[in-house]
């Protein structure tokens, strides 16, 4: 995939031919809402094999196209290459796929093993259905960019049967699938939730159902709920054992565990806990995991950040999840909500003090609009980033982008008058954070939360991994 930033006076027929793809494509992968009405600063995923390359010092044409598997000759036809044997560090090379054209007696399985390709990544980018219907002269296209595999979670906090299709529409792309959430008490027992048809979704599409487990609520922070639990050996015990109840009664093989706003001198209590769920849940071949405060620091202090161990939790559970998101809270000041130069510190001290492939980065999938002037306190409206994208073609805004925090935004008047500022995801910011994985070599990403929105993630999410699956 390519994406293509929209510049002024430009449609989808420019941009089309551009790539040499249909505006039907171009439409249908991004699930454009206005087709006809593109807003400057649009990012746009541009469904092809062709990629581009950055030249790196030390580096010739040969070696490129070795890199990717394609002819000397294709890169200089493609950019108009007048001196072939001067490219710079910086410069920026379109590199187009190769194209098979098959032969009488090929096997697409042939084809695959060839190019060193699997069979269902030859199928789907060639949107070929049935495998055994090739016919000599067809062109294919041979992927050419490397996908690692990874791990995806996505929590979802909508329950019973709303939460169904959303699990059925994007299952296919997680390894584990966490309905939000089962909040504890402080005698130990659990508030329930309605999560089975969730559970059977994620089943349905081979995504592995967490039980996640928290002891908040929107208007309660739970410090004292994690104290008479984490403080009481009887209490932690109970509350295990109610959790295993709910696990095996509903099909979870696995836990997360989101204690938030503990109290710092409970920070050894917490990390007793968590090596008590271990010991208990992994003789039941159960997993462990919990969700982490986006420290940068041992040294960092605060209600939200002291009692998170990193490297306890590293070296005790089976992986984390670094909430590495909500830096543009909903009740202080418009700003990016995953600032990636943020993100960076927190990842920074993780990798430091935890294995890298326990490390799955928090992503946020949703978007928000702040009235301004900014007023302390006043709640910013959340929703989708398509919605976001709709709002900036309706009142014609013009998009740009924070290179920093490496996040989109924009401003506009409202019918009545009023000014606005929204951050949101789009598709450079979304590669920007997949790099940002691959760059760290984690060892997956966890998105908050599903139930808005974002297509331009899940496509790009498919074009630089293989999701793992375990079912």
């Amino acid at each position: 995939m390519i994406i293509h930033t929209v510049s002024s006076g430009q449609t989808l027929w420019t941009i089309a031919n551009i790539y040499g793809v249909s505006v039907a494509s171009i439409i249908e992968t991004n699930e454009l809402t206005y087709p006809n009405r593109l807003v400057i600063g649009q990012a746009l995923v541009i469904p092809t094999e062709d990629t581009y390359h950055t030249v790196r010092t030390g580096e010739s044409l040969w070696s490129i196209a070795r890199t990717y598997g394609v002819t000397v000759q294709s890169i200089i036809q493609r950019n108009q290459l007048s001196d072939p044997d001067r490219i710079l560090p910086g410069q920026v090379l379109y590199i187009p796929a190769p194209r098979y054209r098959v032969q009488s007696g090929d096997t697409l399985f042939g084809i695959a093993q060839r190019f060193g390709v699997s069979l269902q990544t030859l199928m789907k980018i060639n949107n070929i259905t049935n495998p055994d219907l090739i016919i000599p002269g067809n062109v294919l296209t041979i992927p050419i960019k490397p996908r690692r595999v990874l791990d995806v979670n996505a929590f979802i906090y909508l329950t019973g049967q709303q939460a169904a299709p959303i699990v059925r529409n994007v299952g296919r792309l997680l390894t584990y699938l966490s309905p939000f959430a089962y909040r504890i008490r402080e005698d130990g027992s659990l508030d329930p939730i309605d999560d089975l048809p969730a559970i059977n979704a994620a089943y349905a599409e081979r995504a592995v159902p967490m039980m996640s487990v928290n002891n908040f609520t929107s208007t309660e922070l739970g410090e004292n709920v994690a104290h008479a639990v984490l403080s009481n050996t009887q209490v932690s015990e109970r509350l295990i054992s109610n959790i295993l109840r709910v696990m095996d009664q509903k099909g979870y093989m696995g836990l997360n565990i989101d204690f938030e706003n503990v109290l710092p001198e409970d920070r050894e209590n917490y990390n007793r806990f968590i090596q008590l769920a271990v010991d208990r849940l992994h003789p039941r071949g159960y997993f462990v995991s919990s969700s982490l405060a986006p420290k940068t620091s041992e040294q960092q202090t605060g209600l939200l950040y002291t009692a998170h161990d990193y490297a306890a939790h590293g070296r005790i559970l089976d992986f984390v999840v670094l909430m590495t998101y909500e830096w543009g809270y909903r009740l202080g000041p418009p700003r990016a909500i995953s600032p990636l130069n943020e993100i960076r510190r927190v990842l920074n001290y993780a990798v430091s003090v935890m294995p890298r492939y326990k490390i799955f980065m928090g992503f946020q999938i949703y978007a928000r609009d702040w009235l301004l002037p900014h007023v302390q306190g006043q709640e910013a409206e959340t929703f989708s980033n398509k919605e976001a994208l709709n709002r900036a073609v309706r009142y014609g805004a013009v998009i740009q982008y924070d290179t920093v925090a490496q996040s989109p935004f924009y401003r506009y008047w409202d019918d009545q008058g009023r000014q606005h500022e929204v951050w949101f995801e789009d598709a450079r910011s979304a590669q920007a954070k997949f790099d940002t994985v691959k760059e760290y070599g984690l060892g997956g990403i966890s998105y908050w939360a599903l139930g808005y929105p974002y297509p331009e993630n899940w496509v790009l999410l498919e074009d630089n991994f293989t999701i793992r699956k375990l079912l």
